[in-house]
C-alpha cells in the first residue's frame, strides 16, 4: 500500500502499517487481528482500546468494531527493545532527485523484522525534507558503505531500472584471510541457493546463476584486503562467495557459519565489507554519477586494539 494512500502523518520518520482484511467471515476485528498476528495478539486489544487502529478515513476503530471484508486499517508498528545502533550516516550528496549516504554498519536500510526506528529510512525520513526519501537499492545491515535513495517519486521507477538491467557499477571492499594458493584476479561463478528454513545462502551443483570478480588490494600477514565486483546480485552473493573459497570475511556472523545472536550486534566487530563504489550514468539527465564511500575497514588486529 503506497504511503500516500494513508490518513494519518508520519511518527518521529515511522509511516503507518497497512493490513486490508480478506474476504473471510470473521465474528470481530479483534478476533481477525489476534489470529493474523498471533506473535503479539495480545497488543491488538490494547491498541484498539487507545485508539491506535485506524480505518481509511483515519477514524479508530473500537475493540468491538465488526470485521468488514475489504477494509483497510492503518496502524503503527512497534518493536519492543529493538538495539540502538552508536552510528551515524553520512551524506554524500543531494540533489531534487537523489540522495546519496554512506551507510554506517549494523543499520538496516529499511523496516522489517525486528528493525523499525534503527533502520536508515526511518533515520531519514525524520528530517521533514526527507520524509519522501525511498530506497532505490539495498544493502545487508552488516554492510557499511554507498546508497541511494530517490527523493523524486516520479524519477525512482528510472533508477530502479538501472539496477534491474546490470547497469550500474558496483565495487566493494572487504578483509578476509590471505590464501596463498588462490590465483588472483579471480572470476568466481556458482549457483547461489537458499538454505532450507531461509537466510543464508550455500554454493549447489548446476548452471552458475552468480559471479563476482576478486582482486587482491593489499596483503597484512594473514589477512588480505579485496576488491569484490559483483556482476550479479543475489542475496549474501559477496559473503557466500568469499566463504566457499575459504576466506569468509572478517567478523561475519553468519558465514562460513552462524554464531550467535549477539556477534550480529557486537558493535566492536563489525563485517569487513564495505560498498565502495556506486557509478551510472544518470537516466534523467545524462550525466555520469560516481559516489565514493569514505569509510575506511578496520583491519581484524585493529578492531581488536579498540575493543
Amino acid at each position: 500500500m503506497s504511503a500516500a494512500d494513508c490518513p494519518l502523518p508520519p511518527r518521529d520518520g515511522v509511516h503507518a502499517s497497512c493490513v486490508v482484511l480478506p474476504q473471510e467471515d470473521w465474528p470481530s476485528l479483534l478476533a481477525y487481528l489476534r489470529q493474523r498476528f498471533a506473535h503479539v495478539a495480545d497488543s491488538w486489544q490494547y491498541k484498539l482500546a487507545a485508539g491506535e487502529v485506524w480505518d481509511a478515513c483515519g477514524q479508530p476503530l473500537a475493540p468491538t468494531a465488526p470485521y468488514r471484508p475489504g477494509q483497510r486499517l492503518w496502524y503503527f508498528r512497534s518493536v519492543d527493545d529493538e538495539p540502538v545502533v552508536p552510528f551515524d550516516i553520512d551524506i554524500l550528496y543531494r540533489d531534487a532527485r537523489l540522495l546519496v549516504v554512506d551507510k554506517p554498519h549494523f543499520l538496516a536500510c529499511v523496516p522489517g523484522g525486528r528493525h523499525l526506528r534503527e533502520t536508515v529510512l526511518t533515520r531519514l525520513r525524520r528530517d521533514p525534507a526527507l520524509a519522501a526519501a525511498s530506497p532505490i537499492h539495498r544493502l545487508d545491515r552488516e554492510t557499511a558503505g554507498v546508497m541511494l535513495f530517490c527523493l523524486d517519486p516520479a524519477a525512482r521507477g528510472a533508477y530502479q531500472r538501472l539496477f534491474e538491467a546490470r547497469a550500474v557499477y558496483k565495487c566493494y571492499e572487504a578483509i578476509a584471510p590471505y590464501r596463498a594458493d588462490l590465483a588472483l584476479p579471480l572470476q568466481h561463478r556458482s549457483r547461489l541457493q537458499e538454505l532450507p528454513g531461509g537466510f543464508v545462502m550455500r554454493e549447489v551443483a548446476g548452471e552458475p546463476n552468480s559471479d563476482t570478480l576478486i582482486e587482491l588490494l593489499q596483503r597484512r600477514g594473514d589477512w588480505a584486503q579485496y576488491r569484490l565486483t559483483p556482476g550479479s546480485g543475489k542475496k549474501h552473493q559477496l559473503r557466500a562467495h568469499l566463504a566457499a573459497l575459504g576466506i569468509a570475511i572478517a567478523n561475519d556472523p553468519w558465514y562460513p557459519d552462524f554464531r550467535n545472536d549477539k556477534a550480529a550486534y557486537d558493535f566492536s566487530r563489525p563485517l569487513a565489507l564495505l560498498a565502495r563504489r556506486i557509478a551510472f550514468t544518470d537516466p534523467i539527465d545524462g550525466s555520469e554519477r560516481v559516489f565514493d564511500s569514505r569509510r575506511q575497514l578496520a583491519w581484524p588486529d585493529e578492531a581488536s586494539a579498540c575493543a
